[in-house]
């Protein structure tokens, strides 16, 4: 029992990343984020699947159609919190307590602020948003509750999102994954009890998102209160300093824009996705739920690195930063090759867990098959933009999400629904984009100024 216990303590508390093999410390920090992420899709997931069987293609397709929306009003409050980790992780590596407490409390008082205007404004025009972007006119009234109920309930999000980049930034990524999948759990229950025993449909589903979401907040939260030995908790660090909002917004608000360009590249690109009728938008739907699973691994890969790049940034490590940077593409590649030949071999089957539709089927079926190999291309360039961020530079990622969407990507999707007049058109130009992306990560990894960005720490050293 003792040694269980002593277990446990070692994968909650703070795990160093600057010393011991890259790929272990790598390994050892995404699997629990691998997890995690898992059981994060499932909100969306349980939510398509209870949603497509229980109460129909409908409400499958509303909810979909709000999802660049919502992407596009809560990438600023995600920017800001990934800026914070970036913060949290440098000055952890940096062993700087008095900086890394202010940090902590500057990121509350910031989600606070931000999830109170959003909350507020956002569902003012929601409506407006989604008859410009010729949502269909049987799905409106669902899509507009769904995504005004995720409005109302943003600062849980919020909340979830900025705690567990702190907690990961200090490198404990076991208490986020716990949280969430007793949060998951619960999503599943609640979902369950709203949409078959009260017959709420959308409604219900978002409010038990948002339940759910608040948990695991909460527990993050009380995480935090309990790492006494990494930081403190005062509330006097929840007064704001210029200093550490400069920086936060710094890293914040570019990394919150590049997430906007690809949210706009969303909301511009779903008019033609809505041309084409509710199978399409279903189906669309459907490969989004798929590629959020498929993409678990790049993502966790990419947090990893953006956390092991970080903090070895800021002991003054570049060099071991690049070493990592090398061995984490190695782990991606390997297992985005995986998880390809899954979806050529059972796409259809996969689609099958959301509808029977045959035509439903057989379309994300095909669009699962042209995005296979931009998975490969996608690890790649994910965990270079880790190390990038990680190391502190937020605008050349911005940049170059402005670059790709504005010259690939829109442009692409409105010549190839053009020439093929033809859903599958729209899979293509994001095939293009994720492979231009890619290049467009190596470039910028190569040009080097990531090594100079170091936010805080000591002087970059060779090692």
């Amino acid at each position: 029992m003792a040694k269980n216990m002593q277990k446990a303590k070692v994968l909650m508390s703070g795990v160093d990343m600057t010393t011991g093999a890259p790929w272990k410390k790598l390994l050892a920090f995404t699997i629990p984020l691998l997890i995690g992420n898992l059981f994060q899709q499932l909100y969306g997931l349980v939510d398509a699947i209870m949603l497509g069987n229980w109460v129909g293609v409908e409400a499958l397709a509303a909810v979909t159609s709000t999802l660049p929306i919502f992407f596009l009003i809560m990438v600023f409050m995600m920017g800001v919190a990934m800026g914070a980790g970036v913060m949290v992780s440098q000055y952890f590596g940096a062993k700087k307590r008095e900086e890394l407490s202010r940090t902590i409390g500057v990121s509350i008082t910031l989600t606070v602020i931000m999830g109170i205007f959003v909350g507020g404004l956002g569902p003012l025009g929601t409506r407006w948003l989604l008859e410009i972007l010729d949502t269909p006119a049987e799905i409106v009234d669902y899509a507009v509750i769904y995504i005004n109920v995720m409005l109302w309930g943003v600062l849980s999000m919020g909340f979830f999102n900025m705690f567990s980049g702190v907690l990961r930034g200090v490198g404990d990524a076991f208490s986020p994954l716990l949280y969430l999948v007793v949060a998951s759990l619960l999503n599943i229950v609640l979902n369950a009890v709203f949409i078959r025993v009260f017959g709420w449909g959308v409604t219900g589903v978002a409010i038990g998102t948002v339940i759910a979401q608040g948990l695991s907040a909460f527990l993050c939260f009380r995480r935090m209160l309990q790492m006494k030995d990494i930081f403190d908790m005062k509330w006097s660090y929840l007064i704001p300093q210029k200093d550490l909002v400069r920086q936060m917004l710094r890293l914040g608000v570019p990394t919150g824009a590049s997430q906007a360009v690809f949210a706009v590249a969303m909301i511009v690109v779903q008019p033609l996705v809505n041309y084409f009728g509710l199978l399409v938008l279903a189906a669309n739907n459907i490969v989004m739920r798929i590629d959020g699973l498929v993409m678990m691994p790049n993502f966790s890969f990419g947090n990893a690195m953006t956390v092991y790049a970080g903090q070895n940034m800021g002991a003054g490590k570049p060099d071991r930063v690049a070493q990592g940077t090398k061995q984490c593409i190695m782990l991606a590649l390997g297992t985005a090759f995986v998880l390809v030949i899954i979806i050529l071999i059972f796409g259809r089957q996969l689609a099958g867990w959301f509808t029977d539709i045959p035509e439903v089927l057989d379309m994300s079926a095909r669009f699962l098959r042209i995005l296979a190999v931009g998975y490969l291309a996608f690890s790649i360039q994910i965990v270079l933009w880790g190390t990038i961020r990680g190391a502190g530079d937020a605008m050349t990622p911005m940049w170059a999400a402005v670059l790709n969407t504005v010259l690939i990507r829109v442009p692409t999707a409105f010549l190839f629904v053009r020439w093929l007049n033809a859903p599958e058109a729209l899979i293509y130009s994001l095939l293009v984009a994720w492979i231009t992306q890619m290049f467009f990560s190596a470039i910028a990894y190569r040009i080097g100024r990531w090594r100079s960005a170091g936010l805080v720490g000591a002087p970059p050293r060779r090692e």
